[in-house]
């Protein structure tokens, strides 16, 4: 259960459980010879992640059914402590997929994101809306007071179950069908909107044609701009490729105003140019979507709903929290 398990594990930590031996690419899924079983990146291939997803996944599901199809009353050792040792195959590969999407993402890393999401949006559904394992959790949870659990315990067993509540556990099986396809469409939109975004930056840089127009920068950052625009195939220009802010940290460097003007506008609009990195329209879809699904799941907007279990707990605590901050922490000045 991997929400879960990020509150209580670190990274390092995950790597170091035990490896789990099943079919799927070695390199990937056994457990590490390097410094903290930190990954083999350098034995890691882009298609190793589909079948270690698929097989992962399965393997989970078939441990959470032995959970939930125990025939021993629930009690936090066979229910919660089981759950915590399930799916681990699992949050291995995630972790290793992460930090290659995030760090060295590729057109195949792209199209693994593109296929696994609404698999992994899936996964959880099966884990959170099965009806007889949410009746084991809630069972142990009724009876919290009278079962003596040490601190950490008891904080482990309450999060499963608001989790389990969060995900819609209490819905009727109809509601559970929609939230269910909800979800999946959620999570197709939301990797969209991450690649598209992606896309955007890259293709949003600054290109200069003309050393002068970066006049301001250092001697180290024009020439990092040079290399930037030859690894792109334009000897000869300089590029500054975006960052993923508002407003473009070369600002306030550069001299020229009509430079600034140029890279401010590629930041601003750089998702908004109606061409195939546009993300309006899938953002637009998703804000209804997830409107949809808080009020199937009983909230009167999506904010309310992912505060809930966060610590400012609603939108007016964190407006309230955003109005106290000092005032210039709330206004900035660029100079165009």
């Amino acid at each position: 259960m991997q929400r879960v398990r990020t509150l209580c594990l670190s990274a390092a930590a995950l790597f170091a459980l035990e490896a789990v031996a099943f079919a799927a690419p070695a390199d990937l899924m056994q457990q590490s010879t390097l410094p903290f079983q930190a990954p083999p990146f350098d034995k890691i291939k882009d298609a190793d992640f589909l079948p270690a997803f698929d097989t992962a996944m399965a393997k989970g599901l078939a441990e959470y059914d032995a959970i939930a199809n125990n025939p021993a009353p629930p009690t936090f050792e066979n229910t919660i402590v089981a759950m915590e040792k399930s799916d681990l195959a699992l949050g291995r590969v995630q972790l290793v997929f992460s930090t290659l999407a995030g760090a060295n993402t590729d057109d195949a890393i792209q199209k693994v994101e593109a296929t696994e999401s609404p698999k992994l949006a899936a996964h959880q559904d099966a884990v959170f809306l099965n009806g007889k394992l949410f009746a084991r959790v809630n069972a142990i949870y009724q009876q919290r007071d009278s079962l003596h659990l040490d601190p950490e315990s008891r904080q482990l067993l309450e999060i499963y179950h608001l989790q389990f509540v969060h995900a819609g556990a209490n819905l009727s099986d109809a509601d559970k069908t929609k939230l269910k396809d909800l979800n999946g469409q959620i999570s197709t939109l939301e990797t969209a909107f991450q690649q598209k975004l992606l896309a955007a930056a890259k293709a949003g840089a600054l290109v200069a044609d003309n050393k002068a127009d970066l006049a301001g920068l250092s001697d180290d950052a024009i020439a990092a701009a040079a290399k930037a625009a030859e690894a792109r195939g334009l000897k000869g220009k300089w590029v500054i490729p975006l960052q993923n802010t508002t407003q473009q940290p070369t600002l306030q460097s550069l001299a020229d105003r009509a430079t600034r003007e140029k890279l401010f506008n590629s930041g601003w609009t750089r998702a908004e140019k109606n061409d195939a990195n546009d993300t309006r329209a899938t953002i637009s879809t998703l804000a209804n979507l997830r409107a949809v699904k808080a009020k199937l799941l009983g909230y009167p907007n999506y904010a309310t709903y992912v505060l809930e279990d966060q610590m400012a707990k609603t939108p007016q605590a964190v407006e309230s929290f955003l109005a106290c901050r000092p005032r210039s922490t709330r206004t900035g000045s660029i100079s165009t």
